[in-house]
């Protein structure tokens, strides 16, 4: 693969990967989807994790465009990116169907 390029999908799942690879950010996710509206409020005084960890959980999140946010004063507005959202669903199940490890056997 030396001096190969990747592909646009290959490097969308890396990304969502990458942002789902903390247990923190996957309750974050799932608080977030749990809810019928954006959330108002500070998300660490409903998980049990830190002020500051919460902050750079949230931005890798925003990063990955898995959440947007809005700050709404004194609050700031979290939301699950729902376009993104569905494009990770979509790609993390056609990477699964596809590579579903039939062909690679270790046992």
């Amino acid at each position: 693969m030396a001096g190969q390029k990747y592909t646009d999908k290959q490097i969308e799942i890396a990304r969502f990967a990458k942002a789902l690879s903390n247990p923190a950010r996957i309750a974050i996710l799932e608080f977030l989807a749990s809810q019928d509206t954006c959330f108002f409020g500070d998300i660490h005084e409903v998980l049990p994790i830190a002020k500051a960890t919460v902050s750079q959980h949230l931005k890798e999140l925003k990063e990955a465009g898995l959440i947007q946010g809005e700050i709404e004063a004194p609050k700031v507005k979290y939301c699950i990116q729902r376009d993104n959202w569905n494009l990770a669903k979509s790609i993390f199940g056609e990477f699964f169907r596809i590579y579903n490890g039939e062909k690679c056997r270790c046992d």
